[in-house]
């Protein structure tokens, strides 16, 4: 955004219409949003420079087999970008020109940028999904072997139960049996 305004002066200090009292103008909030692009060079997240020069590498694990897959951020380098129109005065038309040219490749940078991190957090999110869709996967094919198992005990425990209840049944009436034939025998 900041390049964006930086822009849209530089292009509002070409206009042969202007005062040198609004090119002046232009000119300070220019020098004003310069400054805050210097200031923010120093901005760190968790220990890492959010706008120093480089790129950072993230390995993410993408499958259950420990494959691994490398994930570039690159960063822009605010530093580089500001060093290109330090010396850049808005308030003459040559100037502004020059800002003109500067400041669209600098955009343009940013826009790569973007872009290809915006490809890199597509492959993240891709990457993610499938994980989701294998852990779904997993816990279905989990629940269904436990399911399995259940059902066998069940069918077992039912097959001893009948199995020690006939037994039972049995034994009372072998012994009913010699019960009688002694009764008869008296």
């Amino acid at each position: 955004k900041i390049l964006s305004r930086m822009s849209e002066l530089s292009t509002l200090s070409l206009d042969v219409t202007k005062t040198t009292n609004d090119l002046s103008l232009y000119n300070k909030e220019f020098d004003v949003l310069r400054s805050q692009l210097t200031a923010m060079e120093s901005e760190v997240f968790n220990g890492i420079s959010l706008f120093g020069a480089g790129e950072g590498a993230l390995t993410v694990i993408t499958s259950q087999d420990g494959t691994t897959q490398s994930v570039d951020i690159s960063q822009s380098d605010i530093n580089t970008i500001n060093t290109t129109f330090s010396a850049s005065d808005i308030s003459s038309y040559t100037g502004a020109q020059a800002a003109v040219t500067t400041i669209t490749a600098a955009i343009e940078s940013l826009a790569s940028l973007r872009a290809q991190n915006g490809a890199e957090q597509s492959r993240l999110t891709y990457a993610l999904d499938m994980l989701k869709v294998n852990k779904t996967n997993l816990e279905a094919a989990n629940s269904r072997i436990l399911d399995v198992d259940v059902a066998e005990e069940s069918t077992q425990l039912a097959r001893y139960n009948i199995l020690q209840q006939s037994g039972t049944a049995m034994l009372a009436q072998a012994n009913q049996s010699s019960q009688s034939l002694l009764r008869l025998l008296q």
